[in-house]
Parts: C-alpha cells; structure tokens; sequence
C-alpha cells in the first residue's frame, strides 16, 4: 500500500507520470495495490485465532501498521532521497516498539 500510495509522486517526480490524469493514477495505485491485498487478506484470515492462528484481531492490526511504517520508512529514504530520519522519526519508532510489546502482553 505505501508504494500504492507514495510511488506515484516519484512517477510524478521523474516525468512518467506528470501527464496522467488523476484517474489514472488512481487506476495505477489500485493496480498495486491488489497484489498487496492479495497476500494481505490471506495472511489475516491465517493467522486470525478464530480461523486457528495465533494472533487476535488487535495483534493483527499492530503488527500491519508496524509493518505498514517501517515499509514506508525505507520507500520513503529509497524513492524520495531528499527525505532524511530526524531524532523524532526514530522516537515514534520506539514508541510502535512499545505498542507491539503492550498488544502481546498477557493478560492474565
């Protein structure tokens, strides 16, 4: 989704896709993004506790919004290079560390 969503500026950036209309952007995204969704759904409904896996519905959604930045972080210093990590960036990561930690904390 972070390609689906951001990739279409460096396009925009380089010149390929300067004269495309919005729809057509649009078209391109949703084109890249079907391939994520079809490894996505499949991985959640996997790993879902009532479909057998091990993760609840919390775990899964803090585990794709980990997963979701830290790709972001890497497309964003890959594709966009004027784009540099600032002593913040990297505090909001400890932070999504510690989200993680708390979702799987047992409760018991």
């Amino acid at each position: 989704m972070t390609f689906a969503w951001y990739g279409h500026l460096k396009l925009q950036q380089s010149g390929t896709s300067a004269n495309w209309p919005l729809i057509g952007v649009i078209a391109f995204s949703w084109a890249i993004a079907f391939v994520e969704y079809c490894f996505m759904v499949p991985a959640n409904r996997i790993g879902f506790v009532d479909n057998g896996g091990p993760f609840s519905l919390m775990q899964l959604k803090v585990i794709q919004e980990v997963v979701s930045l830290i790709v972001f972080c890497v497309i964003a210093n890959f594709l966009f290079q004027g784009q540099s990590l600032h002593w913040n960036h990297l505090a909001a990561l400890v932070c999504l560390v510690l989200a993680v930690y708390f979702v799987f904390m047992n409760n018991d």
